[in-house]
């Protein structure tokens, strides 16, 4: 799983499958299902930290053949989940559509994406997403839409339902190509300048607490560039711990407790991982 993940961290699955169309992943979680094979689903695995001892699951990747990307009308626009969230915001660039510009650089597919209603710079994949399309835990085809999505702080129903994302409809504004371009260009610069792009890692590590900044809280507990391992906290971005070189899923956990408890020891606040651990 090091491979399939931007953490380059996590042993084997037991076995993992790239369908190329909703029939054939329909397909594959049913004789899941029928079989009582568990299951994951992952797309670009920008969130994610495998188990040093791998999965013990059948992963099913939405990745390079599951990511079309087409207009439905002038303001609409459908993306299989496995389309990386880079490649909707240039097709929306390309026919100058505007309101995706804060995903630019946010290194996920769409799928999950919309699973954890990420965010950035103060916008959400809930501005924009009305609809996503799934595939239910007995394979059955359905969707959800607006209320039924339950989006919230990096959460929505898909965190509970069971359902794999297969497809999401945004809704954008017709805009000025030069501005979108604009605009892609500084929040891309300004994520480049500021997070620890250079190295492997899942993102942001911990959700923002009520009031304050994850990262400001570790920096001022004096834990940048605090190492267990190869894993360390980024002496660029303190809300990034990162793969500098052969960390393991251990080494980042034991950071990342370490982190935990002296910021609440030193601060009083509990910080609550963003990343999803998976074995």
């Amino acid at each position: 799983m090091s491979a399939h993940t931007t953490f380059k961290i996590g042993g084997n699955a037991r076995v993992m499958v790239f369908p190329s169309s909703t029939q054939q992943a329909q397909a594959v979680i049913r004789f899941c299902s029928e079989n009582n094979i568990r299951f994951i689903t992952i797309g670009n695995g920008s969130n994610l930290l495998v188990s040093d001892n791998g999965i013990n699951a059948c992963v099913i990747c939405f990745s390079g053949d599951f990511s079309q990307v087409k207009l439905v009308d002038d303001e609409v626009v459908f993306a299989q989940s496995g389309a990386s969230l880079a490649k909707l915001c240039r097709f929306a660039l390309d026919n100058s559509l505007s309101g995706l510009e804060f995903a630019y650089g946010i290194p996920g597919s769409c799928g999950g994406a919309a699973f954890m209603n990420a965010g950035a710079y103060g916008s959400e994949m809930k501005d924009v997403l009305f609809k996503c399309e799934h595939i239910d835990k007995n394979g059955n085809i359905g969707f959800l839409e607006g209320g039924e999505l339950e989006f919230s702080y990096r959460h929505s129903a898909y965190y509970d339902n069971g359902c794999s994302i297969t497809g999401i409809y945004v809704r954008l504004k017709k805009g000025n190509k030069d501005c979108i371009r604009a605009k892609m260009e500084d929040l891309i610069s300004r994520r480049r300048a500021k997070q620890p792009l250079e190295y492997p890692s899942a993102g942001s590590t911990f959700k923002r607490p009520p009031g304050c900044f994850a990262g400001a809280l570790i920096e001022e507990c004096g834990l940048k560039g605090k190492s267990v391992g190869g894993a360390q906290v980024s002496e660029k971005h303190a809300g990034f711990v990162i793969n500098k070189g052969g960390a393991t899923c251990s080494d980042v956990l034991e950071l990342c407790k370490y982190c935990s408890d002296t910021v609440y020891k030193q601060k009083g606040v509990k910080l609550e991982m963003e990343i999803r651990v998976t074995e």
